[in-house]
Order: structure tokens, then C-alpha cells, then sequence
């Protein structure tokens, strides 16, 4: 894992025309998104449409996601960070454990840029898998150029799960997802977009997730 220093990140939502800042803590974040093969050895199944071990997963929920970073938590001896009441799915977050999470995304979004200010940290055939270059399938992790701080496949690829609600007065439980997928145009593979969707239903064959813990004196 890359440990990413603290900062401020300018958020913005295009839909309400809203911006608002917030400050980053030191964090630790996944030099790449889960792959197949990683999932499979922690879930003992691997959900994704298109095989491949190297290959990032997807057709991930963002419960699954999140039931992944428990398990492997629970694995590596750490505190999950997580629990989910059995009778209706109500999920509680516990911010000072210190196993694996999905990253919010003003964490995903600041790690995604590395301290640069455009809507990409470098040219987009550089950097992603899109439309223009993706021949309509994910590819393996860490083939395109990283950013500044040594992070794969940010930009395109698969989209990643964050950790928070969209808009509950509006949108209810829908969790955000970032970054762009193998199947967008070059208009949705940029740092500062945002989309969301259903925590427990929605799941696709260009989304998938990358993991974060916090970065505390008991986890070094």
C-alpha cells in the first residue's frame, strides 16, 4: 500500500453546483484496484464477467466490496471496519479501526490527482483504459502509467467504490463510485466526476473497488 500524505481536496458536484473543501489525514491506499485473483483467494469465488487473475475485479456490489475488506481484515488480524446488523442490513462504520476499507472520496479524489489540479494527472491514453483504447474489455492492473504517488489504474480500467453516501435526502443509501471504466467515453474518465448507485443491487461489469486503511501508530 502507498501511504498518501494529508492535505486539502476541493470537492465539487455538478449536479447541485456545490463546492465544498476537505481535509485529508495521512492514509494508506492500494497501488492498485482488488484484482481477481486477490478477491478469490479472500471470497473463495470471483463474480467478474471478464476473467482474468491480474485483471481488476468487477460485478462487485458496494456490500461486497465492503465484505471483502472485513474478511480480509479479520484475515490479516486486524479490526474490521465494518459491521452489518443481520435483520436489515444496516451497515455502521467504525472510522478508528484499523483493517481495510474503501477509501471516502475526497481520499479517493486527492490521492487521484497527487497534487496536480487538472482533471487527469496525465495524458488519458497514458494513464487509462477507456473506449478509444480498451477494445471493450478490463486489462491487467499497472500497464498504463502511474501518478505521481505510485498509483495505478486511478483513471479508467474500472470505476472504484467509495466509501460514502451520495445525497440521502435525495438518493437514500446510494454510495459513490469514481474514476472512469474501460467502457466510457474520454468525457467520464476524469478525477472530479462522480456517480453512484444502490450499495446492495447495483453491480457492473466496469466497476470494482481499491482498498484503504488508516494510517496509525498501530498499523505500521
Amino acid at each position: 500500500m502507498v501511504a498518501i500524505p494529508s492535505g486539502i481536496i476541493e470537492l465539487r458536484d455538478d449536479r447541485t453546483k456545490q463546492k465544498w473543501n476537505v481535509c485529508i489525514e495521512p492514509f494508506l491506499l492500494a497501488k492498485f484496484p482488488v484484482t481477481q485473483d486477490v478477491y478469490l483467494e479472500v471470497i473463495n469465488e470471483n463474480p467478474s464477467t471478464i476473467k482474468g487473475d491480474r485483471h481488476p475485479v468487477e460485478t462487485v456490489t458496494w456490500k461486497d466490496a465492503i465484505l471483502f475488506c472485513n474478511k480480509l481484515s479479520i484475515q490479516s488480524r486486524l479490526e474490521p471496519c465494518y459491521a452489518i446488523a443481520a435483520q436489515n442490513d444496516d451497515i455502521t462504520f467504525d472510522k478508528t479501526a484499523n483493517g481495510f476499507r474503501l477509501p471516502t472520496e475526497a481520499e479517493w479524489e486527492y490521492a487521484c490527482k497527487a497534487a496536480t489540479t487538472g482533471i487527469r494527472y496525465g495524458d488519458i491514453n497514458s494513464i487509462a483504459w477507456f473506449k478509444d483504447n480498451s477494445s471493450k474489455t478490463t486489462h491487467i492492473v499497472g500497464q498504463k502509467e502511474p501518478n505521481a504517488w505510485g498509483l495505478y489504474d486511478m483513471l479508467g480500467n474500472v470505476w472504484e467504490w467509495c466509501s460514502d453516501i451520495y445525497d440521502e435526502t435525495v438518493y437514500g443509501s446510494y454510495r459513490i463510485f469514481r474514476g472512469g471504466g474501460w467502457a466510457d467515453e474520454e468525457r467520464g474518465v476524469m478525477a472530479t466526476n462522480r456517480r453512484r448507485s444502490h450499495p446492495l443491487k447495483f453491480k457492473i461489469d466496469d466497476l470494482g473497488f481499491r482498498i484503504a486503511r488508516n494510517q496509525t501508530d498501530r498499523n505500521r
